[in-house]
């Protein structure tokens, strides 16, 4: 494995699986912008690496196969200088000469990045994509062809559900995700930058685990002298990040930043019917579209409540870095120095700060259920809402086993021990009553406690608390 890259370990898996197929091989390799995809193509691949050609935003079909015909020559020097082609069809026709012409019998990687930007306007690349992987690549074993894009739905709809020549094409597909609070530790590390769980969980809920923003971090400040340079300073990298970030996925990213901007508001969620509300210019159509974009894109995750159907579920905002930019960067006044380094003691501070800490928690599931002991364990996960008479409750995230259990998890975020008082331990009876009543289940409901740094010990943490997990364990 290369030394270069950090984590991964189940994409690696699937490439070198692909680099010693048999087979033609098909990679379709999408997810949000920085995230990483053509770092690790290009770093795994690079031994076998013999073509690589990049859309260009915006890019007309001419501009696109100049940059195509480039890298033709770049990677395929000749004494001739190859002139761009004409059409795509000239294009891949040239490529696959090229290609006929290499001899070594080791696979051979084809990797095409930004596919949806090489796809201009009425340029006719898709179907001369099609065409040269049906009657050429396909019959082929030792190549192994990448497609890559940030715009995730665009790869889906076009290519993975292709109904035309590229229908039930590929082979495999990865959905590469941002790094997670253990592989955002390491790719620290790796820098030898080492901070505390505590200053790095705050980096998180800022700007996730995306490679590229993480980049910015630097050696021998805190947290929130980072945060400071990188989000509110003049020259700060992630100053301008927004409105680049949704125009490069989306041609019409407006009411994709509707959506995102609704969901900021409202902690639990909301359905598609409410979310229609929020805004005049959504119609039922528009807004099926806008949501798959942003789901498949990782920007939102739609989730399921306990024990509701399907028009029931829920829309919430999982995407850090767009969180943090409308509770904190949207309306900034200059820069001035000390922006975020006054604000954290405040009110939007710690409300924040909650729900970050709550969507890091929803993100990492996986290490909660191995520190509850429960990995192997059938379950499924999910929210819950409900009320009896004057009194409702909410459960940020239960978890539902198959051994006769439900955990009951109740995430608290602070800068020291959480303790539960009188009132506290008086609502939560309160929440578990009215659970078992609304829900009528005979499971043994457990009270698990996610917290940054534990419980304090004191009468209630013990009459009421079954488990406990701190921030460490998300690190696992």
């Amino acid at each position: 494995m290369n030394t270069q890259i950090i984590g991964r370990e189940e994409e690696i898996n699937i490439l070198e699986k692909l680099l010693k197929s048999r087979e033609p091989e098909l990679l379709a390799i999408y997810g949000r912008r920085r995230v990483g995809k053509t770092f690790l193509v290009k770093t795994y691949y690079k031994p076998n690496l013999i073509f690589s050609c990049s859309g260009q935003y915006n890019g007309k079909t001419q501009e696109q196969l100049l940059n195509f015909s480039e890298q033709l020559n770049v990677f395929f020097p000749s004494k001739a200088t190859v002139l761009p082609a004409t059409t795509w069809q000239e294009a891949f026709s040239r490529l696959r000469n090229s290609i006929e012409a290499v001899k070594h019998r080791r696979k051979k990687v084809i990797f095409f990045d930004e596919l949806p930007w090489l796809d201009s306007h009425k340029s006719g690349f898709l179907s001369s994509f099609s065409y040269f992987w049906n009657m050429f690549a396909a019959q082929r074993p030792d190549i192994l062809v990448v497609i890559c894009g940030s715009a995730a739905s665009w790869i889906i709809d076009k290519v993975v559900n292709n109904k035309g020549g590229l229908h039930n094409r590929i082979t495999q597909r990865i959905r590469l995700q941002p790094f997670t609070l253990k592989e955002t530790r390491s790719y620290l590390q790796h820098k030898n930058i080492n901070l505390d769980h505590y200053q790095l969980l705050q980096l998180y809920m800022v700007m996730g685990g995306v490679p590229a923003y993480l980049n910015a971090i630097e050696r021998r400040k805190s947290t929130a002298q980072n945060i400071e340079n990188i989000c509110f300073s003049k020259d700060g990298v992630l100053v301008n990040e927004f409105d680049n970030l949704y125009t490069a996925l989306f041609n019409a990213p407006e009411k994709h930043i509707q959506v995102i901007q609704a969901l900021t508001r409202k902690n639990k969620g909301l359905t598609r019917a409410e979310l229609l509300k929020t805004g005049k210019f959504l119609t039922g159509g528009g807004i099926t579209s806008v949501l798959k974009e942003l789901t498949e894109s990782g920007f939102i995750d739609r989730t399921y409540p306990f024990g509701k159907k399907e028009r029931d579920s829920l829309y919430r905002l999982t995407d850090e870095f767009s969180l943090f930019y409308f509770k904190f960067m949207q309306n900034l006044k200059g820069n001035e120095k000390g922006q975020w380094l006054s604000r954290l003691s405040t009110p939007a501070y710690i409300s924040w700060c909650g729900y970050a800490f709550e969507n890091i928690c929803l993100k990492h599931i996986v290490q909660i259920k191995k520190s509850l002991q429960i990995g192997g364990v059938q379950s499924t996960s999910s929210s819950w809402i409900g009320s009896s008479g004057t009194n409702s409750a909410q459960i940020d995230l239960l978890i539902d086993r198959a051994d006769h259990c439900i955990n009951i998890c109740e995430i608290k975020f602070s800068i020291k021990p959480f303790s539960i008082d009188k009132k506290y331990a008086a609502a939560l009876e309160n929440k578990l009553l009215i659970f078992r009543q609304q829900t009528g289940t005979r499971k043994t409901l457990l009270l698990t406690f996610i917290t940054a740094y534990g419980l304090t010990n004191n009468a209630y943490r013990e009459q009421l608390t079954d488990n406990e997990i701190t921030m460490d364990a998300l690190f696992a």
